[in-house]
């Protein structure tokens, strides 16, 4: 059943554009700025189908790289938490794209608010479920020391999934102050969480090959 999710939001999402089709503007926003404006605009095809559209280019391609990594073996070994993790994203744009509609149909969304919420809830996530996963070459810390050591890839991926259950946390936080403060507290969060782990898997991998 699990894998049947992201496919059925995907249907949800274009069926919710095509119940709203009648009702949405001819010019519709598509981007705001860090004050939470908005600064870009797209017509009703791209308002209604742009985010369906790329939550359907994320389903098709996590279901399929793993057919096409040297090491897909490993993915049977964290197959639920890949699954998640698919379902996360889909799930992800998809609350996305009901909150463009509902600012596009006059509903009392603040974009500056939902987005950082959803990216910190989305940091989350993935920290909880970097632990469980197995070396690949497509999802994970991939760095020249985790990818050349399977220890070093178990010990990086639970202190990163730490790092970036944080930067989430701070970003949930973050969403709930004024916009340039979202941004900034955001950034800072995700380079010491990238960083921090990039950092960690060359350290781990010294302390590994020393021994």
């Amino acid at each position: 059943m699990r894998k049947l999710v992201a496919p059925l939001l995907i249907l949800a999402a274009v069926a919710f554009s095509i119940a709203v089709w009648t009702r949405l503007p001819e010019r519709m926003p598509l981007h705001w700025g860090l004050d939470g404006e908005v600064n870009g605009y797209g017509n009703r095809a791209q308002g209604a189908f742009l985010l369906p559209g790329l939550m359907l280019l994320i389903w098709v391609l996590m279901r399929f790289l793993p057919r096409i990594d040297p090491r897909r073996a490993n993915y049977a070994k964290f197959a639920d938490t890949y699954d998640l993790l698919l379902d996360s994203f889909v799930a992800l744009f998809a609350v996305m794209h009901v909150a463009l509609i509902g600012a596009a149909l006059g509903w009392p969304v603040s974009m500056a608010r939902v987005a950082p919420a959803l990216i910190g809830l989305q940091f989350i996530i993935i920290g909880n479920a970097l632990p469980r996963a197995r070396p690949n070459w497509w999802f994970g810390i991939r760095t020249p020391w985790t990818l050349s050591n399977d220890r070093v890839w178990a010990r990086t991926h639970r202190v990163g999934g730490y790092l970036l259950a944080g930067a989430g946390v701070v970003l949930l936080i973050a969403a709930a102050l004024p916009a340039p403060w979202t941004f900034a507290l955001g950034i800072g969060a995700a380079l010491v969480a990238g960083f921090g782990s990039l950092v960690y898997s060359y350290f781990a991998w010294k302390q590994e090959t020393s021994q």
